[in-house]
């Protein structure tokens, strides 16, 4: 074999992510991208002047952006519905809806969508189903098996785990959306480096043992937050308190390390609480193996209207704790020792 044929027989970093991370999700095809909004938008731009979509009301303030800011200039109407509730998917469907968009856990309040409902609604319509799936990632859910045309990552987040890399990623089944998908990434010279290909594929080696820890961790955390009396509540899809509990474990394997907690008190509470952590960092991402909180009505869940976030309950009370992976025993030292410094 001469070296041109050698050269040509050669499988980019970049190829061999996305056939892994398409493997991972039972899927045939996976397309990277530099971050997950690009991500979004090439998913998105799928659509037509004129068309419809339909998305989870508790989303992303990024997402929420690019859906309220940036398509409808190209007519492109969107409406804002709780997920939980599949009647109100139906009722939203118009003659001119395409596209259903939501993510499950939803960021920052962990409400949980029925994905295989959701699938037979969509089906029935001839829609496009698409499920973020970051909180979880492909360990502990996999939407694909439940009937979504799309699942969407962030790949910055849990899948790559060490807070060092931008990337988004899609996995399909599809013939049809990934020839568009990769039509778009190509076009509209979307692909991610192929030095943060190798980190991402690097992380995933470690992604079972990793998301294990942060389940073990976050199920402490969130039992111990659940105790404490200048905790007013607890949002996490392992307790048993939480709304979708029995759907949570129908439909996942496990759960990510996200805690959402309000609280007692308001902003200036809030602010004290976070003040007084020693361990815990204050930061917007998640997923890393570091410990990090923020409070979502001034980070990312800021873009969200206010009467949205005022239904949603994202107030100044509600915190995002994103549990790495130190010993967990000293995350609760931490956090008991801030909450205490409140003094309700």
């Amino acid at each position: 074999m001469d070296s041109d044929e050698n050269n040509n027989s050669k499988v980019s970093i970049q190829t061999i992510l996305e056939n892994s991370l398409a493997s991972l999700d039972n899927g045939k095809y996976g397309i990277c991208f530099p971050s997950c909004v690009s991500a979004m938008t090439a998913v998105f731009s799928l659509l037509k002047v004129g068309d419809h979509i339909i998305c989870g009301d508790d989303i992303f303030g990024g997402t929420c952006n690019l859906l309220r800011k940036v398509f409808p200039q190209f007519k492109i109407d969107v409406d804002f519905i709780d997920m939980t509730d599949t009647l109100n998917v139906e009722n939203a469907i118009k003659p001119n809806t395409k596209l259903i968009f939501y993510e499950t856990p939803t960021n920052p309040t962990l409400k949980v969508t029925d994905i295989h409902k959701i699938a037979k609604i969509a089906k029935s319509k001839n829609l496009i189903h698409v499920v973020e799936n970051t909180f979880l990632t492909s360990y502990f859910q996999k939407p694909l098996n439940l009937g979504a045309d799309i699942v969407l990552y962030s790949l910055t987040k849990y899948m790559n785990g060490h807070s060092d890399v931008f990337m988004g990623a899609i996995v399909t089944n599809s013939d049809g959306l990934y020839k568009q998908l990769k039509l778009r990434q190509d076009c509209m010279g979307i692909n991610p480096s192929s030095l943060d290909c190798h980190l991402v594929f690097q992380s995933l080696k470690t992604l079972p043992l990793r998301m294990r820890q942060h389940m073990f961790n976050g199920q402490r955390v969130a039992e111990f937050l659940d105790t404490h009396s200048s905790v007013q509540k607890v949002l996490y899809t392992g307790l048993s308190s939480h709304p979708q509990y029995e759907l949570s474990k129908k439909q996942t394997s496990g759960h990510c390390g996200i805690v959402s907690f309000y609280i007692k008190g308001s902003k200036e509470e809030s602010t004290k609480f976070l003040k007084s952590l020693k361990l815990i960092q204050i930061a917007v991402s998640f997923g890393g193996y570091e410990s990090i909180i923020q409070l979502p009505k001034y980070c990312t869940s800021n873009p969200v209207p206010e009467t949205r976030r005022a239904k949603l309950g994202i107030n100044d009370s509600l915190l995002r704790l994103s549990v790495g992976l130190e010993n967990v025993d000293d995350l609760i030292i931490d956090l008991n020792q801030a909450l205490n410094s409140i003094n309700l």
